[in-house]
């Protein structure tokens, strides 16, 4: 467990500083409800972030959910609490031998209500280094949509690099975006 210190990490206009610390955990099979709800609400504010719809998402049986926060250490999910689960991301790592060295952040989502705080920032940061402390784990990959340049922004600040691009990779309502391919060796960063 993680606590902050309520510094501002954002910058620029509308930057809001935070009253309290905020916690990072790792998050527990108790936490179920909680992560569901914010899953639901992550995939409703922002359908063209995330691959998953309410109706298909994996995580909206609780069964399901505490089945997947039981697959620790080689999957996790992090949640920031202020003081109620207010954000998460997910790491996996890859379940092939050939690939083992490699992890895959996902479901990166803060509500929009703590947002310019410096939340995602932390979390990113807090799940890197989980990475890190994974044996043999040299890299992180990930996707993110063009609907959300911010958490682009986020990615490349942290080190993430550009690798492939593919367009039209999700649509919904008659819109389509691109996804983004970016990998951070681990190495490289710190």
């Amino acid at each position: 467990m993680v606590e902050l210190d309520g510094r501002q990490d954002a910058q620029g206009p509308g930057a809001k500083v935070m009253d309290a610390p905020i916690t990072i955990r790792q998050l527990e099979v108790d936490d179920a409800e909680a992560y569901a709800k914010l899953r639901r609400e992550m995939l409703l504010d922002s359908p063209l972030a995330f691959a998953s719809s309410p109706s298909d998402d994996l995580f909206a049986s609780l069964e399901t959910t505490r089945e997947q926060l039981r697959r620790a250490p080689e999957s996790v999910i992090f949640g920031a609490f202020d003081p109620d689960l207010a954000g998460a991301v997910g790491l996996y790592r890859d379940r092939h031998v050939k690939s083992s060295h490699k992890a895959h952040l996902w479901g990166m989502f803060v509500a929009p209500d703590h947002r310019r705080r410096g939340m995602a920032a932390d979390l990113l940061n807090v799940t890197l280094q989980y990475a890190r402390d994974l044996t043999d784990v040299t890299w992180v990959q990930l996707s993110v949509s063009s609907a959300a340049p911010a958490a682009r922004k986020l990615y490349e600040r942290s080190g993430f690099r550009l690798w492939g691009t593919e367009p039209e990779a999700l649509r919904h309502d008659g819109q389509a975006v691109v996804e983004y391919h970016m990998a951070l060796r681990l190495s490289d960063s710190a």
